[in-house]
């Protein structure tokens, strides 16, 4: 470990390692296909956060929350996927995963590329639903934004050197503050240790042609989560997202850059928060108006 990275080296991380096991799991009959799954919080939860990393992210990027959330009574899961080359793949893989860990309904907080993904599969299980809401972090509905789509086909062929330049030429130089490059440290450290197929088949997945029917998700209770200042994301992009979903709930950070989560945890959390305390609230009336009901039939 690189002593000089102060998110990996501090005392916050270090008990999050000490403390949350990491569970390699194995749902496909391709053995090598293994989820890496940290679970914190109450194991009474059923419907729980579950986050969802960018393409440079590891499951151990949203430690802050599995430990932070989960210390409030939340459940909060965070994982990282094994090697999938397209969209569809994924979505059939993190059912399977689901049913594995028996949820059948769950909230997804999803950043960048993570935040496509969760909607794709909350389009994907429409039939069937098994998202209650979305919470999207820098994200998207489009991939054509990235003008990577001819080329895609071929970033397997790439070496790890250039699909890793490809990553980080997207975590900025401008000035930042010294959490906001304490995070793309830490960030940095984490898009290392991925394999080249790892890499290659997420920025796939990531630049293939593909998009969002918004139209089929109106209807869901859905945060967008956005900085003000210099992040991967362009402002033109972020205005699609927001004209997707006109009904969203904002949660906007003045700062914060690509990785506000680890820069700036805490209001992250507050905003989880109080998207989740949403639906505590349904349940909680819901529970009076069932005990209400009991009453006049006794």
């Amino acid at each position: 470990m690189d002593s000089s990275n102060v998110i990996s080296s501090s005392v916050e991380y270090l008990s999050f390692r000490s403390n949350i096991p990491c569970r390699k799991i194995v749902v496909e009959e391709d053995s090598e296909k293994v989820w890496s799954v940290y679970d914190g919080g109450p194991k009474s939860i059923r419907t729980p956060l579950i986050c969802l990393p960018p393409v440079s992210g590891t499951a151990d990027v949203f430690f802050k929350q599995v430990l932070n959330l989960g210390a409030k009574g939340y459940r909060v899961i965070s994982l990282s996927y094994p090697i999938y080359w397209n969209v569809n793949e994924w979505c059939e893989g993190f059912r399977k995963l689901l049913d594995f860990l028996q949820f059948d309904q769950i909230h997804l907080f999803g950043a960048s590329l993570g935040g496509f993904l969760a909607q794709k599969f909350t389009t994907y299980t429409l039939n069937c639903p098994r998202v209650l809401s979305l919470i999207l972090c820098n994200s998207f509905t489009d991939t054509s934004v990235f003008q990577y789509s001819d080329s895609a086909p071929f970033l397997w062929m790439l070496p790890s050197m250039v699909l890793k330049k490809m990553v980080m030429g997207n975590f900025g130089s401008e000035p930042m503050d010294s959490d906001v490059a304490d995070s793309v440290d830490f960030m940095v450290e984490k898009l290392e240790s991925l394999s080249q197929s790892e890499l290659a088949s997420r920025l796939t997945m990531n630049c293939s042609s593909s998009y969002i029917d918004v139209t089929q998700l109106q209807h869901y209770c859905l945060t967008i989560m956005e900085v003000f200042d210099e992040c991967a994301i362009a402002l033109a992009v972020r205005e699609d997202l927001h004209r997707s979903y006109p009904d969203a709930s904002m949660a906007y950070m003045k700062n914060g850059g690509n990785f506000p989560y680890l820069s700036r945890s805490e209001e992250v959390n507050l905003y989880l928060q109080v998207h989740l305390r949403r639906f505590e609230l349904l349940q909680l009336e819901f529970e009076r108006e069932k005990n209400a009901d009991t009453s006049l039939c006794n």
